[in-house]
């Protein structure tokens, strides 16, 4: 893992601009000192945040049923520079200012300490294990209409085990594996929705695009739709540490996937709202392999619904392999037993995936509603904590090194959290009762195991370490050669 070179001024770079092993035993390896194991370059990078954030346009459909062809564009376009836009840019300053595993972990705890930054990764990684178990689900979905016994009983359950299983061994196996696995599948994923759109063109009619009806629309639904599509950027700053020269691969790799994952959510409903009737109702998930089908073909309705299938796959090796290495960074810094810090042959965080494979398997059993309100109910409080620890490092350490500054002062880094907070307080006020409770729960036995955890290691019930070769975050700021 590169350490952050405290010492030399460093230059911001613009968002997309150019610019030993120490074995324990046969299968394990101390971390971070992961000797010999290749970094994530440049294109699995990117391939790895577009399925964290994205995967396709499999499950914007209902946008459209709930405001209708204009708003769901509008949606889509707009609402990145509300959220996305903002969420991306903070990444990459304190993804490139905290180069290592653990991520927004690390960024909580150098702004507000490491009782919060527990408490965020505790909240960040519940939601992304209640995410991650949406896609076995899903997956099984898409080809229950192909093999009906997979709809449910013993053979569904099965299938869940085995797909888990499966794919838990592909994050073992590393994540130069993981990247370009994503890689593929992104390609695959893709490439159906290029043909779509190339067929439509004769069938377009731009008037369709115009329909609304703001009398009509349910806003619950479709705030939640694009929510839900369009957050998750931060995820891969868990992996930094894996990461080839992070503090300029980052940035790079989170401009080129924001552009990819808008211009995939728009341009399918683009050609799928111009080329074909309204009918608002039939629009929900899984209607894009139906648009398919009218405008290419069966082969085409196949080829979608494959591509969904595969996407859904994508999504829970990327998912995975941010929730397991931020375990391995929390360890890293003290927050988790150190068991958690060690490393497989391959480089990977065997304890970290094997906890998070057991989340996903405990709840694959909830329906996709409620693991999509519970997960963006507990990623909301995460993200309030991560604005709030990026303004708190402005503010007290405005001259620390950033390789990647945003171009604001902090004034208008406040201003740009504004609106994304807003977001944060309608989502949750939306919440249902069952939601609400559930997710306060959670926040409250997270807010107790730090409390218990800390308590083991003054009893040494389990040991806690501290990895040497990460920077002291308390000190970060206190060279005086460090200017802006």
């Amino acid at each position: 893992m590169k350490l952050r070179n405290t010492g030399s001024r460093q230059a911001s770079i613009e968002m997309g601009d150019y610019s030993s092993a120490q074995f324990v035993d046969i299968d394990e390896v101390h971390s971070p000192r992961a000797g010999g194991i290749n970094k994530v370059s440049l294109l699995p990078l990117v391939f790895l945040i577009f399925y964290e954030v994205s995967g396709g346009p499999f499950g914007v459909e209902d946008s459209v049923q709930a405001a209708g062809p204009l708003l769901a564009l509008l949606g889509f376009l707009v609402f990145p520079f509300i959220w996305s836009v903002p969420e991306a840019l903070i990444t990459a300053e304190m993804g490139t200012m905290f180069p290592e595993n653990g991520g927004y972990v690390v960024w909580v705890s150098s702004a507000l300490g490491p009782y919060w930054g527990f408490q965020q990764g505790w909240m960040k990684w519940l939601s992304g294990v209640i995410d991650n178990a949406l896609y076995p689900v899903l997956f099984l979905d898409y080809l229950k209409s192909g093999i009906p016994a997979l709809s449910d009983g013993p053979p569904r359950i099965a299938a869940v085990l085995v797909l888990t299983a499966v794919l838990t061994y592909m994050n073992y196996r590393g994540m130069t594996i993981v990247g370009w696995v994503a890689v593929l599948l992104g390609i695959f994923s893709i490439l159906p929705f290029v043909v779509m759109g190339l067929v439509s063109i004769p069938k377009l009619e731009p008037s369709r695009w115009m329909v609304v009806d703001l009398h009509n629309v349910d806003w619950n639904l479709y705030l939640n739709t694009l929510f839900w599509n369009l957050n998750y950027w931060d995820s891969i700053s868990t992996l930094a540490g894996e990461v080839h020269n992070p503090k300029k691969t980052l940035p790079k790799a989170l401009f080129y996937a924001l552009i990819m994952v808008v211009l995939g959510y728009f341009l399918p409903l683009l050609a799928g709202t111009g080329a074909i009737p309204l009918e608002r109702d039939l629009w929900s998930d899984g209607y894009f392999s139906d648009i398919a089908k009218i405008l290419g073909g069966v082969w085409l309705r196949w080829w979608v619904q494959a591509a969904a299938a595969m996407s859904n796959m994508g999504m829970f090796v990327a998912e995975m392999s941010s929730d397991s290495f931020q375990l391995l960074g929390m360890a890293e810094r003290g927050m988790l037993p150190e068991f958690f810090a060690k490393r497989s042959r391959y480089g990977t965080p065997l304890v970290g995936i094997l906890f998070s494979a057991s989340g996903v398997l405990l709840l694959s059993w909830m329906s996709f509603q409620e693991i999509v309100a519970a997960e963006n109910f507990l990623y909301c409080f995460g993200m309030i904590l991560e604005f709030l620890a990026f303004i708190q490092l402005r503010m007290k350490h405005p001259a620390a090194s950033r390789p990647y500054k945003i171009p604001l002062g902090t004034a208008g880094s406040i201003l740009m959290c504004i609106p994304p907070t807003a977001l944060i307080c309608v989502v949750l006020a939306l919440s249902s009762r069952k939601v609400f409770v559930v997710s306060m729960i959670a926040v409250i036995i997270g807010l107790v195991l730090q409390p218990c955890l800390k308590h083991i290691e003054k009893k040494r019930f389990m040991k806690f370490s501290t990895s040497s070769d990460l920077p002291d975050i308390d000190n970060l700021t206190d060279n005086s050669t460090l200017l802006s």
